[in-house]
């Protein structure tokens, strides 16, 4: 997966609070969506007004679940981006409106954006985010897994999210190499990571808010 937007996105500073606030990340998602429509020549509709509640019911659920990022802080970066791409692929805010144009080569444009142009949107917003949080943060972003490119790990991406939404944070691990929860992926408790954290730390509950 090709991060189109990851270097102009670096460029923002303090990307953590800039990304929860709903100015920035309207403006940073329609950006990335435009950064794709100038590489593979699609072009998208995004809908303001769906766009507006999913970054509202994310930042409730983040909120909510914000003492896990005490825990163990790069999981917690993964694990919000992971809540924000169920949010998206659920609430669909973004519709393809039509195919590359005639000046891409077919070649040019790979498989999994031809396949689910939206989901790509998604999900390359949510990629480039982390690798410039890891960036800022701990210094270098996570590598990408293979299955990332990988068109049948896409197919069932697509039809697995559309059963249920919450898949969505278990694919977003299994792109960037972590062990997936299929059972319950939205929840921070169960996640590996998290698991050992809690191992070694108090219930999140006990620790103070940041």
């Amino acid at each position: 997966m090709d991060l189109i937007f990851k270097n102009e996105l670096a460029l923002v500073p303090d990307l953590r609070h800039r990304l929860r606030q709903l100015r920035w990340f309207r403006t940073t998602f329609r950006n990335s969506a435009r950064a794709i429509t100038a590489r593979y020549g699609i072009h998208f509709d995004i809908d303001e007004k769906k766009l507006t509640r999913i970054f509202l019911d994310w930042v409730e659920i983040v909120n909510a679940q914000k003492s896990y990022a005490q825990l163990d802080r790069a999981d917690f970066i993964v694990y919000a981006a992971g809540l924000a791409l169920k949010e998206l692929i659920k609430q669909a805010p973004v519709q393809a409106t039509d195919a590359p144009s005639a000046n891409t080569p077919a070649l040019q444009v790979p498989e999994i954006v031809r396949f689910w142009p939206e989901g790509f949107v998604y999900t390359n917003f949510c990629v480039c985010s982390i690798a410039v949080l890891f960036e800022q943060e701990f210094g270098e972003a996570p590598a990408l897994d293979a299955c990332a490119d990988d068109l049948r790990t896409w197919w069932s991406y697509k039809e697995n999210t559309a059963e249920m939404p919450s898949y969505a944070v278990a694919y977003l691990d299994r792109f960037l190499g972590a062990e997936p929860n299929w059972l319950a992926p939205d929840l921070p408790e169960e996640r590996s990571a998290m698991q050992r954290a809690l191992q070694a730390s108090p219930r999140p509950e006990a620790i103070g808010r940041d």
